[in-house]
């Protein structure tokens, strides 16, 4: 239907339900391609702007809309001749974040219940008017897109990183060489593991995909074959903390021997202490010395006190504090102290022997504490003045060129990720991050000829204008053609153009890959991350199981199958455990939380509840043993989700044919199984 007139003051008048309805504040590039996903979930999207746009970067984007309202988003008649009362969420995506934020209190005075997705880069505010507003969430496009840039650059092999529940998750494509130890012997499905899922294959016969699971689980793996797939790698490293493990001696330390000496099980901590300290070895080194010296301190005293009885507990303490610092000259050298009121020689010969070891030991000990004080004291002066003077690196370093916000991000994640990088601004930026990485400043034509960009692996040109981002990029390119370049540009038809004429050059849309971020959450979703692949936007999306969704009482083969998506982590209730890459075998239950990978088709097909068609059966010939029978039957209950009665009733009537239908990779899966428990099994379509 095409959009009423801008000019009409009647209110929309629609059966639709509430369900169906969204509205888009803001018809910048944002909104616009807002829009146009939005329409792809098969929604009515209504829309208001300040004023007629001008440029309109998705074709026929007035068709799409239901109804276009020009006027003030934050005013209440605008809000409800738009109809607020009737919509599902409101996308308030103007470039003005206060204009924003207005109609965000305006749209939920008029609706307490619609969903508000807002553009706010007020990361704190944004918090606050979350746990106030409820069913609130913000984003800042240049925060999603900087992640994006960052992770391109990292090169080919590499196509995002993220963390779930203190573990990082790799996802990486790779092209087999003959080395490989998967090459020419492995079966796909092999490769899924407790720890890893395959997502895509491809080889030099297949085209290219854009779904999951369009591979064969029984494929053989072929030297040129190319695989993406996902993995657990390790715990999050903490590398602010790497940077500076002197700060450990002072309030963690502490803190740690507070809670020794309050708590019970007294050697059991005294034994954790030590092995948190086992990276620190100069300081266990000093602790050591430290507790020698001071039982040696009080043995002295207690010694000089009983044998002089004469002497106070206080003389007794400086005299042993004396010996332990190199004083044994002064006792014993004609100095009159109160422990020695006659001479030296009438001195029982184990006592002066016992001071002697003291001075000795003390010599030793307090050497080395002063020995690890000096090496600490050199280590923090050459931080002190490193820090101002980063190196250059020599090879296979990121340069980033334009330190707007976007540039800086993309900087701080590239180095979380620990990837050498280069910086290039025309103008001066924030004096951290000046100590922290190399930065050329100055006019970029010029700053491009001091860096070495042939021994660079990636050029990421992220300025705010996009004519500048093309220019520098193709300079880049005419220095170093072997180096990988990433351009961001804001216009989709600016981009695509681009991306064909230069082949060589990864474009990156800001608003595109924004828009797919807001239309998700439009509909409830919970957005973690996201990564590129093969042209399209992977999201990491969380899922709360509710009554009545679209995902309750299904096995999670049917989600991954059904819905085109990856199940990496699933959570019984918010206290259990977490099982990443879990099986197939599980059914969602209402409180479960799960999070998978998916692209835009398959949240639209989640949403709509529409799962592709099972076409695939399995065909149970024999079972080889009595006991095969009843493994059999659990086997099949448990992978295809049938009752356990019906399939003991079918495992009792071989050969046959299951009732139900399976989805390819799920009868396979089940095939495989019964052949373990020998039982001959075949799939048919």
């Amino acid at each position: 239907m095409l959009p009423s007139s801008a000019s009409s003051d009647q209110p929309i008048n629609n059966s639709q339900t509430k369900l169906d309805r969204f509205l888009v504040c803001g018809l910048g590039s944002l909104g616009q391609h807002c829009v146009a996903i939005l329409k792809e979930y098969g929604v009515i999207v209504n829309a208001i702007d300040q004023e007629q746009p001008k440029n309109w970067q998705v074709p026929d984007v007035l068709s799409l809309l239901e109804h276009l309202l020009i006027g003030d988003c934050r005013q209440a008649n605008i809000l409800e001749q738009a109809q607020i009362c009737q919509c599902r969420t409101v996308l308030l995506v103007t470039g003005d974040e206060r204009v924003n934020i207005e109609a965000a209190f305006a749209a939920r005075l008029l609706n307490p219940q619609v969903r508000l997705v807002v553009r706010s880069d007020k990361q704190n505010l944004n918090e606050l008017l979350s746990q106030n507003l409820g069913n609130f969430i913000a984003f800042e496009p240049n925060q999603l897109s900087a992640s994006g840039f960052a992770i391109a650059a990292l090169g080919d092999e590499n196509i995002g990183y993220f963390t779930l529940e203190g573990r990082q998750l790799q996802v990486v494509k790779h092209r087999m060489q003959a080395s490989d130890r998967w090459s020419n012997h492995q079966h796909l499905y092999e490769l899924n593991t407790s720890s890893r899922r395959v997502l895509h294959h491809t080889n030099s016969s297949s085209n290219s995909v854009t779904e999951f699971y369009q591979w064969e689980p029984e494929a053989i793996l072929h030297t040129g074959d190319t695989i993406v797939y996902i993995e657990v790698r390790e715990e999050v490293t903490r590398s602010p903390q790497i940077v500076t493990q002197s700060r450990f001696s002072c309030q963690q330390l502490w803190q740690v021997i507070v809670s020794v000496i309050t708590e019970n099980q007294f050697k059991q901590k005294i034994a954790q202490l030590w092995q948190k300290l086992e990276r620190y070895q100069s300081l266990r080194l000093a602790i050591i010395c430290s507790i020698t010296v001071l039982l040696l301190w009080c043995f002295g005293t207690i010694v000089y006190c009983l044998n002089y009885p004469e002497i106070n507990l206080i003389e007794a303490f400086y005299a042993t504090a004396v010996l332990l610092l190199g004083g044994y000259g002064d006792l014993f050298g004609g100095v009159n102290f109160k422990i020695q009121p006659e001479p030296a020689e009438h001195m029982p010969g184990w006592l002066r022997l016992f001071s002697l070891g003291l001075t000795l030991t003390g010599i030793g000990f307090v050497g080395v504490l002063y020995a690890l004080l000096t090496d600490t004291l050199l280590s923090l002066r050459f931080k002190f003045f490193s820090s101002y003077l980063p190196v250059m690196p020599q090879k296979d370093y990121v340069v980033v060129i334009g330190f707007n916000r976007v540039g800086q991000q993309v900087a701080a994640l590239l180095q979380e990720l620990k990837q050498p990088l280069v910086g290039i601004s025309s103008t001066g930026i924030n004096v951290d991050l000046l100590n922290k990485i190399p930065l050329i400043i100055g006019s970029i034509a010029e700053a491009i000829n001091k860096v070495n960009l042939a021994k660079s692996k990636s050029i990421i040109v992220v300025t705010d204008d996009d004519m500048e981002n093309l220019e520098i990029a193709l300079m880049a390119h005419a220095q170093s053609p072997d180096t990988h370049v990433i351009i961001r540009t804001y216009d989709r038809r600016f981009s695509e153009n681009i991306a064909r004429l230069f082949p060589y050059a990864q474009v990156l849309c800001t608003s595109v890959i924004s828009a797919e971020v807001f239309a998700a959450a439009a509909f409830g979703e919970n957005i973690l991350s996201l990564f590129h692949f093969d042209n399209q936007t992977i999201l990491v999306v969380e899922y709360i199981i509710e009554v009545g969704d679209t995902l309750n009482g299904l096995l999670l083969a049917e989600v991954a199958y059904g819905y085109g998506v990856v199940p990496i982590l699933y959570q019984k209730y918010r206290r259990s455990p977490v099982k990443l890459m879990p099986t197939d075998d599980i059914r969602l239950v209402a409180g479960d939380r799960l999070i998978v990978l998916a692209n835009s088709n398959s949240l639209q097909r989640i949403e709509r509840g529409e799962l592709l068609p099972r076409t695939w059966y399995v065909k149970v010939e024999k079972a080889l043993a009595q006991d095969a029978i009843f493994d059999g039957a659990n086997e099949i209950s448990v992978i295809s989700g049938c009752s356990i009665n019906i399939a003991r009733i079918f495992m009792h009537n071989l050969p046959g044919q299951l009732p139900m239908a399976l989805y390819k990779h799920q009868a396979l899966r089940l095939v495989r199984r019964l052949s373990k428990l020998r039982v001959t099994a075949q799939i048919n379509s």
